[in-house]
């Protein structure tokens, strides 16, 4: 069972206690999480041995990657499926550590937040800083783009598990209901 639910830890400790009472005593369990921690989820579900954190990466269909965590009381049955599950999937899977925003996200995010900073500091546009990293760095979408891909208001949660400084400019856009592309709007118009 794979879980897709927001990115708040108190509604997937939630489902999970519930989806405990329903499920065969076998079952493995995966959260969809970017930066919440495994080992606390898996608690939560009653099974750390039989949890991991599968993070996917969007759009789902043109990305190869899923970053597998695991809390240390899962079994190697439960990492050997959970590989499984992925190649099945035609995904390559990585296993990495169980930290807050585990490899990708603790990267990524700094950088995207300073994009945002930049915008800031200097006036520049934010078609200019996508077209600037798309163009000398190679990036198929800039961070300003992904940023509204991702959704600002999952950003400012990934922000805030990660540790990091989640730029005011943000939180004005969230504050303003520009969540990015799934509003129609966030730094770029999408209606």
């Amino acid at each position: 069972m794979v879980e897709a639910v927001t990115e708040n830890h108190d509604v997937k400790a939630a489902l999970f206690e519930r989806l405990d009472a329903v499920l065969a005593d076998d079952a493995l369990l995966a959260t969809t999480t970017s930066s919440l921690s495994v080992a606390e989820l898996g608690a939560a579900s009653g099974r750390r041995d039989r949890f991991a954190g599968l993070h996917v990466f969007n759009p789902v269909e043109k990305m190869d990657l899923v970053e597998l965590a695991f809390a240390p009381a899962a079994s190697q049955p439960t990492r050997d499926g959970m590989q499984r599950l992925c190649e099945a999937l035609g995904k390559t899977a990585i296993e990495v550590p169980d930290v807050p925003g585990f490899v990708v996200n603790r990267l990524l995010f700094p950088f995207m937040f300073e994009a945002v900073q930049l915008l800031a500091s200097t006036g520049v546009e934010p078609e200019t800083v996508d077209a600037c990293m798309k163009l000398g760095a190679g990036h198929p979408m800039g961070p300003l783009a992904l940023l509204d891909f991702v959704g600002l208001d999952v950003a400012v949660a990934i922000g805030e598990s990660i540790e990091v400084e989640v730029p005011q400019r943000v939180r004005e856009l969230v504050d303003a209901g520009r969540l990015g592309r799934k509003s129609g709007a966030g730094f770029f118009e999408y209606r």
